[in-house]
């Protein structure tokens, strides 16, 4: 892609998803995680009716009165979007491919933190790291983070959420608001999510496409796997082997589904041939 497509391309996705971003989350994305964060602010004397919990011992014991910590509410915000750019994202049966999809979706949510005056980072990941941008704010900011969602060339081909969690664990220090959007086909990676999901605001976004949910008679078909490049041949005019590849489907996202619950995760899945604009604000909707 030259430059002068780059910036077509780039300037396309800035008017779609700023516009899809005032209509989806005014007002929503303020009122679900604005001032969620709380700051240390000072040490005072211990009052009657304050916090027990809020006791800091250490500075009681030196000056010998009570004392207690004092927190104010953040005002600013960091949100950091996990995009996965692993190759399983390359299909897509519908109107765009899932890395499209995951592409445009991550650009509204960049656009609605900047809107909100928070600042925005993201981490493509694969099974390695392949870029980071930490959380900063403003218009030049969020069309960087288009360029590199357009552009970027993952070295690998495979997925790793659990090393994509803990790499943005150690990056960022205070409490933030995370959104991890992936198809998940990943090892298992239940104990990352419980253990970010303690320390930040996480929210899953799940990209599918029809394909992948069930099997339809289309006679012999070769599958590759994009990330390992195994192929198989599978005859989907066997009712047997749609039956069995439909249910395996669904036991698995069921588990997933469990696995979120369980994490305290709050998530939804879109799909490449559909609209994500309801699911996306019914998520935020559901945002406690």
């Amino acid at each position: 892609m030259d430059t002068k497509e780059l910036l077509k391309k780039v300037r396309t996705i800035e008017i779609k998803t700023k516009q899809i971003s005032m209509q989806m989350f005014s007002g929503n994305y303020h009122s679900k995680f604005k001032g969620r964060g709380m700051s240390f602010r000072e040490n005072r004397e211990y009052y009657a009716g304050d916090d027990i919990r809020s006791i800091n011992w250490n500075v009681t014991a030196k000056m010998g009165v009570t004392h207690t910590k004092v927190f104010e509410e953040e005002r600013e915000l960091n949100a950091l979007i996990l995009v996965d750019v692993s190759q399983s994202n390359i299909i897509g049966s519908g109107k765009q491919s899932k890395q499209n999809l995951i592409t445009e979706v991550s650009a509204v949510l960049a656009m609605s933190a900047i809107q909100n005056k928070d600042k925005v980072g993201v981490l493509f990941f694969s099974d390695k790291i392949e870029k980071y941008i930490p959380p900063s704010k403003g218009k030049s900011h969020v069309l960087k983070i288009i360029r590199e969602l357009v552009q970027l060339n993952p070295v690998s081909t495979n997925t790793d959420i659990n090393n994509a969690l803990a790499y943005a664990g150690r990056m960022l220090k205070k409490r933030s608001i995370m959104f991890l959007i992936s198809d998940f086909k990943s090892e298992d990676f239940r104990e990352s999510l419980k253990r970010t999901n303690l320390k930040h605001s996480l929210t899953a976004i799940q990209v599918l496409d029809k394909r992948e949910v069930s099997l339809t008679d289309i006679g012999l078909v070769q599958i590759i796997n994009p990330e390992n490049g195994v192929t198989k041949w599978i005859n989907t005019s066997s009712k047997r082997i749609r039956k069995k590849y439909n249910d395996l489907f669904l036991k698995r996202q069921q588990d997933f589904n469990k696995m979120l619950k369980k994490s305290g995760v709050n998530s939804t899945v879109i799909y490449t041939d559909k609209s994500y604009i309801k699911p996306l604000t019914a998520l935020f909707e559901r945002v406690k």
